[in-house]
């Protein structure tokens, strides 16, 4: 009943759309008259009264619609009518977009959704929630929730457009403050949480407050926390701990924080990986914020019983601590090493060289640029697409929209190829 009176919103009192519901419904019900009449009646005087009729008819049906049309205008003031009509034709576009699914977490995900929101509302991110430091530390440690910091990154980059709220969400308090070091939208998401007892939900109504295209689900709903075993056969728990000890990474797995439940896959996340037309690894730390979500199983088969397209998008720089000296194809070694064979089709590596300035402070941290090695790369069977996808002002990372682009055409290509 409730979802039955929803349909007739729009007649509620102070709308001032009703009086022109009304006239549109009177001029096609003249109109209707007036030409049934016009055919029926034989003489010339009657004609012409009805002829009239139509004329009335059509008149005030335009009126009305025209006023109606005003009426609807005027609640965005904001706006022209041609921006609210680009609006809508944007709105539809992106609705008939492609289903993409894009894997990952931390800057290198957020990056990528920046760029596919242009193309598609129909985005999935699969975000890991295994993070251990900063803010989503402090606050998993205090609230015994899940980790809300890359959950926050993917919502503001899928943001219908740049706003205040956007910038809100992203606010970093100073350090003077005793919430330094957290994120407003980091608080607002804890605080959805704790009201909800539901972190799903709480995902979801933030998902409203910032009109995001898309979704973004956690890979698990499950307190988990990474592990990482390194060549020499130490261990070291904790997603923020792992680069730290600057070791060789043998392989990393998830251990469950509740000793009464095992780790299980976000239902939705399965169900978006299954019907998607592309899923979308990387880019990203391979370690702590790729393999988190696909070393559940139950995800990684999913991918690989995909018929969708397969992309994996390599770093453009290492990570120290993590990757240390690693070529592309030791990136992809190292996927497949923790997964399977089939978890990807395409590769996609970026030839450009980074400006001096920025190699030279990348250095300092240890970090380097990705050395590209095509042809081992394509001896494992997987097809490579090289290109500038480098966007590097005060941070070297992938350009956002050049990296859309060629994942859109690949699709495009692919989907020709097989109506051919």
């Amino acid at each position: 009943m409730v979802n039955f009176l929803k349909k007739f919103r729009w007649l509620y009192p102070g709308i001032r759309i009703k009086r022109w519901i009304f006239l549109t419904v009177l001029g096609i019900g003249i109109l209707v008259l007036g030409a049934v009449r016009f055919f029926n009646d034989n003489n010339l005087f009657l004609k012409s009264l009805d002829l009239a009729g139509v004329f009335l008819g059509g008149g005030l049906i335009i009126a009305g619609v025209r006023s109606m049309i005003s009426s609807f205008l005027s609640l965005f003031p904001h706006f022209s009518s041609e921006e609210l009509l680009d609006i809508v034709y944007k709105k539809r576009f992106l609705k008939r977009g492609p289903k993409i699914v894009a894997i990952g977490g931390g800057h290198g995900l957020s990056t990528l959704l920046s760029g596919l929101k242009e193309y598609t509302a129909n985005i999935i991110a699969i975000v890991t929630v295994a993070d251990s430091g900063g803010s989503s530390g402090r606050l998993r440690q205090e609230f015994d929730i899940l980790p809300p910091g890359d959950i926050r990154n993917c919502l503001v980059s899928l943001a219908d457009s740049p706003s205040l709220m956007g910038e809100l969400f992203q606010y970093r308090f100073k350090e003077d403050s005793e919430l330094k070091g957290h994120n407003f939208g980091n608080l607002f998401i804890t605080a959805m949480t704790q009201l909800t007892g539901d972190f799903k939900r709480a995902i979801e109504e933030s998902s409203r407050v910032l009109a995001i295209r898309g979704r973004v689900l956690p890979s698990t709903l499950n307190k988990v926390s990474l592990i990482a075993e390194y060549e020499d056969g130490s261990l070291t728990e904790g997603e923020a701990e792992i680069p730290k000890k600057k070791r060789r990474i043998k392989k990393v797995y998830l251990k469950s924080l509740d000793a009464q439940r095992g780790i299980t896959p976000t239902l939705e996340a399965i169900e978006a990986i299954k019907s998607a037309q592309v899923i979308v690894i990387g880019p990203g730390s391979l370690y702590t914020s790729i393999l988190p979500n696909l070393v559940i199983k139950e995800i990684a088969q999913a991918v690989v019983e995909s018929p969708g397209l397969k992309i994996y998008v390599c770093n453009v720089m290492s990570q120290p601590g993590e990757t240390d000296g690693f070529t592309a194809s030791e990136h992809i070694k190292a996927l497949l090493e923790h997964t399977h064979p089939r978890i990807l089709n395409y590769c996609i590596l970026n030839t450009k060289h980074p400006p001096p300035d920025l190699l030279k402070k990348y250095a300092q941290e240890g970090a380097y640029p990705v050395r590209v090695d095509t042809p081992v790369i394509e001896k494992m069977g997987y097809q490579v697409i090289e290109g500038d996808f480098l966007h590097a002002t005060d941070f070297i990372r992938h350009d956002p929209t050049k990296l859309a682009k060629v994942i859109i055409e690949l699709l495009r290509k692919e989907s020709l190829g097989k109506i051919i």
